[in-house]
C-alpha cells in the first residue's frame, strides 16, 4: 500500500502546533515565574515578545509551507536551517528576559522599586547578609525591605551610585526579610482618601480594582512602585504590611 504523502500545508500546520506549543511554555514561564501580575507589562517586555512571536510562530511554518517539497533532495536540511534560526531566535529572547527578569522589589525609603537581575554585581551578591539574598532568584521576585546604611562611607558610595542610575534595590548587602520589617512599610502607606487628593492617576485604577473586586477601601493601603517602564500602584494589607495587588498607572 502506497503511503500517504505529506503535503506542504500538513508540514507547515505541524511545524506550526509545534511552535504555538513551544511560545506558550515560553510566555507561561514569563508570566508566571519571571514576571508575574503586571511586571511584564512594567518591564517593556511586549515588544521583545511580539518579535519572539513573528520569528517563532509565524515566519518559520510560513517559511516551511513556502520550501516543503516531500521529494526535494535538500529538505532535511532546510528544515534544520529552520528549527536552528528559530532555536537560536528564542534562545536569544529568553537569554535577554533571564537578564533583564525582576530580581527583587525592594522597599526603599518611602516606595517599592525593583532591581533587574543584569542589575545586580555578584561582589553586592556576596555582601549579603542572608543567604536567601546572595543571588537573584529564579523563580520569580523575592519581597525584601532595603535598609539605609548607618555608615557615612557607604552613605557617600550610594550616593554616587544613584547619580548613575542604581539605588539601594541594587545593593543586596543593605536587605532584610520584609516580614520583619512590615510595621515600617504600613508607616509609610498612605489612605486612599490622600492617594485620591494627590495621585488622581493612581486613584482611577485603584477605585477600579475596588469596584471590580469588592475589596473594602479600609481594608488596603496605597504605596508606589517604580518599574523600569511604568509606575505601579501597590496596595497592602492594612494590619500585616503584605502586597495585595499591584496595578499599573502609569507607562514611562
Amino acid at each position: 500500500m502506497e503511503k500517504k504523502k505529506v503535503t506542504r500545508w500538513q508540514a507547515s500546520g505541524v511545524h506550526l502546533l509545534i511552535s504555538v506549543a513551544i511560545a506558550l511554555a515560553f510566555l507561561a514561564l514569563l508570566l508566571f515565574v519571571w514576571y508575574p501580575g503586571p511586571l511584564f507589562e512594567a518591564a517593556g517586555g511586549q515588544g521583545l515578545l511580539l518579535i519572539l512571536i513573528g520569528v517563532d510562530v509565524i515566519a518559520g511554518p510560513l517559511i516551511t509551507l513556502i520550501v516543503f517539497k516531500l521529494d526535494k533532495p535538500s529538505l532535511k536540511f532546510d528544515l534544520a536551517v529552520i528549527g536552528a534560526v528559530q532555536l537560536t531566535a528564542l534562545a536569544y529572547g529568553a537569554h535577554i528576559m533571564f537578564l533583564a527578569r525582576p530580581a527583587f522589589i525592594a522597599f526603599v525609603k518611602d516606595q517599592f522599586q525593583v532591581a533587574v537581575a543584569i542589575d545586580l554585581d555578584p561582589a553586592d551578591l556576596a555582601k549579603a547578609k542572608y543567604l536567601q539574598f546572595k543571588h537573584a532568584p529564579l523563580t520569580g521576585p523575592l519581597l525584601v525591605f532595603a535598609e539605609a546604611p548607618a555608615d557615612v562611607a557607604e552613605q557617600q558610595r550610594l550616593l554616587k551610585e544613584a547619580i548613575s542610575g542604581k539605588d539601594l534595590e541594587c545593593f543586596p548587602q543593605h536587605f532584610v526579610p520584609y516580614q520583619q520589617r512590615a510595621q515600617e512599610v504600613l508607616a509609610k502607606s498612605w489612605p486612599l482618601a490622600r492617594m485620591r487628593a494627590q495621585e488622581p492617576q493612581a486613584a482611577k485604577v485603584v477605585d477600579e480594582y475596588l469596584a471590580r473586586s469588592g475589596t473594602k477601601e479600609t481594608d488596603v493601603r496605597y504605596l508606589r512602585m517604580r518599574a523600569p517602564r511604568a509606575w505601579l500602584a501597590v496596595l497592602i494589607d492594612a494590619k500585616t504590611g503584605e502586597p495585595v495587588k499591584m496595578l499599573i498607572s502609569e507607562r514611562i
